[in-house]
């Protein structure tokens, strides 16, 4: 349709929009997208000629952005490369937001990525007035080979929760270290978890050799090699790329700015191998956000763990006591539509007829009973020795803990079946009571802490019977109550 066509048509019906404008807000937006769906693909057209609808302009105030919103359809997203999800770790203010800022800033130049600036990414108030990462950020980006879902980390030590989410999501790993400070404690406790979690490929960076001399950086280097080693890594192979990232993201010293950016990028091509994705099993998804998007609905967001999904699937979500059903109604990666949303994607997902309230972090979205959510189970435990951050003391049986999984944590009692206490360093079989159910699965892996204290890191062996109610009553008592129970017994 031209633009003079689109016109006329608005023309005719400026008049019922001021007629309609007595009527709420909503109503008069509802009417404004109307119109604009019938003027059909002239958008543009209606932009350039504000002059000729005033009784329109006049109806509704938002009319361009309307417009706009129509006219920039969102792009389709093409797989044309093998799709990779890293990360960056590292104790806090070691500059991992910055070499992930640096790497979409170096990649921009290439047109490889959407350049971010740092408070792009650390983007929430609490964020920008501590200049610290508290929630985990995703940014998109892709080399000659592969395409990225980027997960920047948290290093700070009371965000360790977020930081298991984050990592819980890569296939590898970026381990920022600074030159000025060499391995620190969450360099530590980050490359401990990434251990337990299953990551096994990592690249090191070294940040800020240009506020460090020569000698301290071939030392820092020494350092991780030798931690690496300890954590159970290959620390004498591990490809270690020294560079400055605020010198990428300013465009200077390009040696150890630019270049460092690329050369560290062509180790993660070779280093972080594809992994073999589970296409023909049921569809997984962890929920790790959920949005409500007004005129849209609810978006859930998260890592894809196994299957494909498809707009108009029937979906199904687990955890904390619920089970709701629904259907894929769009699925979107990165703000690029989705025909087929693949495992190791990260997407967001619109669902119909559910509310934001309705669904938490940490539950699943799923095949319709294709898993079930589960408060009782057998699994096989390593318990940390004190040098690995782990505990001093033994415990015994009936000691509270957190655990976490995909991208859930839950209280846990520990029952140990066949022996008194459980010494630090010691691989145990432990059966675990959830103070509510959540969704396990035989093979599931998952880390047990202690306060701020990592305990230790499992996998579900055997799947036992729920709990009744008087048991599960029974998983807050404390150890008086126990005691009376068992006088009364005899």
């Amino acid at each position: 349709m031209s633009a003079f066509a689109a016109v006329r048509q608005a023309n005719a019906l400026s008049a019922a929009l001021v007629a309609v404008g007595r009527c709420s807000a909503s109503r008069r937006a509802l009417s404004t997208g109307r119109l604009i769906r019938s003027t059909r693909g002239t958008a543009a057209a209606l932009l350039h000629c504000p002059h000729r609808l005033p009784s329109l302009a006049a109806a509704t105030p938002t009319f361009q952005q309307y417009v706009r919103t129509y006219a920039n359809e969102k792009r389709v997203f093409e797989r044309t490369k093998p799709h990779c999800n890293v990360g960056t770790i590292g104790h806090v203010d070691h500059g991992k937001t910055t070499l992930t800022a640096a790497i979409t800033t170096v990649l921009a130049e290439k047109e490889l990525a959407e350049s971010k600036k740092y408070n792009e990414i650390d983007n929430a108030p609490e964020e920008k007035a501590r200049g610290i990462t508290i929630n985990v950020a995703h940014v998109e980006y892709q080399t000659e080979s592969r395409h990225y879902g980027h997960t920047d980390c948290p290093g700070h030590a009371d965000y360790i929760k977020n930081m298991i989410t984050g990592t819980a999501q890569m296939d590898g790993a970026i381990l920022v270290v600074a030159a000025t400070d060499g391995a620190m404690p969450q360099t530590r406790e980050h490359l401990l978890l990434a251990k337990q979690i299953g990551i096994n490929h990592i690249v090191v960076f070294i940040n800020k050799v240009d506020a460090a001399d020569q000698e301290m950086v071939d030392l820092v280097e020494m350092e991780i090699r030798e931690l690496m080693s300890e954590m159970g890594y290959d620390g004498d192979n591990v490809p270690v790329i020294k560079g400055s990232a605020l010198c990428a993201l300013e465009g200077r010293n390009p040696e150890i700015g630019s270049e460092a950016i690329m050369k560290l990028l062509k180790e993660v091509d070779n280093f972080i191998p594809t992994p073999a994705r589970e296409l023909d099993k049921p569809f997984l998804l962890p929920v790790e956000n959920v949005y409500s998007i007004p005129g849209r609905g609810t978006v859930v967001t998260g890592r894809l763990e196994r299957g494909v999904v498809k707009k108009g699937m029937e979906c199904e979500f687990v955890g904390y006591n619920k089970v709701i059903k629904s259907t894929v109604t769009g699925v979107e990666m990165f703000h690029q539509i989705l025909d087929e949303a693949q495992a190791g994607d990260q997407l967001g997902a619109l669902v119909r007829g559910v509310k934001r309230d309705d669904i938490k972090r940490g539950m699943v979205m799923c095949k319709p009973g294709s898993v079930k959510a589960l408060d009782q189970l057998e699994a096989q435990v390593y318990i940390l020795a004190k040098e690995e951050g782990g505990r001093h003391k033994p415990f015994m049986s009936f000691i509270q803990l957190q655990m976490f999984s995909r991208t859930w944590d839950c209280a846990v009692q520990v029952q140990i079946p066949d022996k008194e206490m459980v010494m630090p360093g010691e691989d145990t079989k432990l059966i675990l009571r959830l103070i509510r159910p959540m969704v396990l699965e035989q093979g599931q892996r998952f880390t047990l802490r202690d306060g701020n204290l990592t305990l230790g890191t499992g996998v579900v062996t055997n799947v036992l019977p729920p709990l009744s109610e008087t048991e599960r009553m029974s998983l807050t008592e404390g150890k008086k109550a126990r005691e009376k129970k068992e006088a009364a017994k005899k």
